[in-house]
């Protein structure tokens, strides 16, 4: 298991002049980049930022998904370090639904809420649409 960073101790010494506006990209460490590369474009639409031979990254909206490579792909535990990751998607959630069962991907709602729809990607990371209504 990987050593965990020293965590951050700083106080907080009144309002900060630092406003985030967004996210830039979030990294998600996958056995085969090629792969996942393949399903993020192709099931989900994205499309290729830019790509190394161990990373890839895609367009995502005005935001960035990065597939990194794992140093030891057979220690991946998705879930682990991330609950879920959700898409924001412009398209009803019949349609959104149909077309990911089309390419084959197992479709799970939430207990609750039959409109959720998540699914896992191709190294086990929980993704959900959120489909407009």
């Amino acid at each position: 298991m990987a050593k965990l960073k020293e965590r951050s101790t700083a106080k907080p010494k009144g309002k900060t002049k630092i406003k985030v506006t967004g996210i830039d990209h979030v990294v998600l460490h996958v056995a085969d980049v090629a792969r996942s590369k393949r399903f993020y474009c192709d099931v989900l639409g994205m499309t290729v930022h830019h790509d190394y031979s161990d990373a890839v990254f895609l367009n995502c909206g005005n935001q960035r998904i990065a597939l990194f490579a794992a140093d030891d792909p057979d220690a991946l535990e998705a879930g682990v370090d991330m609950n879920h990751l959700a898409f924001a998607i412009d398209a009803g959630h019949d349609v959104v639904k149909a077309a990911l069962k089309a390419q084959g991907v197992t479709v799970r709602g939430r207990q609750g809420d039959p409109q959720c729809l998540y699914f896992d990607d191709p190294d086990g990371h929980q993704l959900q649409i959120m489909a407009r209504r």
